[in-house]
């Protein structure tokens, strides 16, 4: 399934639903040849080249209609509307601070954080690969499995490190690792570890969870309890926020 976006992105996404899965394709919504990686029309932030964004998520990330959460939309949920999410505010952000629109994917790999330990990266992940990104964001966790004893710490932290440097090898983006927006002390340890051996940068967004106003729950009704304890309009404004600063280098 094809949809039209109104930003000038493009989003080639495979969606894992709470309840089953469910694939959606986006096609790019503006006219016009993209910027190649490191060519000379790709824009920048400073000497960050950000042509091509990558995000690699789960269902704050991206999500697409699932009647068995109530859940109508086909972007992060539980944002309003699709430029409420947190890739689209960011994409915007980016687009305001570098002169123009970088070409942008996003990607929910819930599937990689429930089955980490056989998860095919080269094969799962190819198009998001092929799409040799300048800048990849990287916002897991939150459905990682508790990760109770040393060989689970272990095993993951293997294979994030793995997913990540499959990337490296790929097209050498700029990463930006995210914490949990329901924050656990031993994932959040795990990514930044990672995040800080590999040379990127992570952005801590433990706080966030402390606001109720951060909660979608507190700007509308919904019928699905797990849909309402996502981030709202206010928290993927957050989450943006926190990126933003992250790659622009401000306070």
């Amino acid at each position: 399934m094809h949809k039209r976006r109104t930003m000038a992105m493009l989003i080639a996404s495979s969606v894992l639903a709470l309840q089953g899965v469910l694939s959606v394709s986006g096609a790019e919504g503006a006219a016009g040849a993209a910027p190649q990686p490191g060519g000379a029309g790709a824009p920048k932030l400073g000497d960050m080249k950000v042509g091509r964004i990558l995000f690699l998520g789960n269902s704050i990330t991206l999500h697409g209609p699932s009647t068995a959460v109530s859940w109508d939309g086909n972007w992060g949920m539980a944002a309003s509307a699709a430029e409420k999410d947190y890739v689209h505010l960011v994409s915007k952000g980016i687009a305001a601070a570098a002169g123009s629109a970088p070409e942008v994917m996003a990607e929910n790999i819930a599937t990689f954080e429930r089955q980490y330990g056989t998860f095919d990266v080269g094969a799962a992940l190819k198009k998001p690969l092929d799409f040799k990104a300048d800048v990849l964001v990287l916002c897991i966790g939150e459905n990682v499995a508790a990760l109770k004893t040393a060989e689970a710490q272990t095993e993951f932290r293997t294979r994030l490190t793995a997913l990540l440097n499959a990337f490296k090898e790929s097209s050498q983006p700029r990463l930006f690792v995210r914490s949990c927006f329901w924050p656990d002390p031993v994932k959040d340890g795990i990514l930044k570890a990672v995040c800080a051996e590999l040379g990127g940068t992570y952005v801590d967004i433990s706080a966030l969870s402390k606001d109720e106003h951060n909660y979608a729950r507190s700007e509308r009704s919904f019928k699905h309890a797990g849909v309402a304890n996502h981030p709202g309009d206010q928290g993927m404004q957050a989450i943006a926020d926190a990126i933003l600063k992250a790659m622009t280098g401000t306070k």
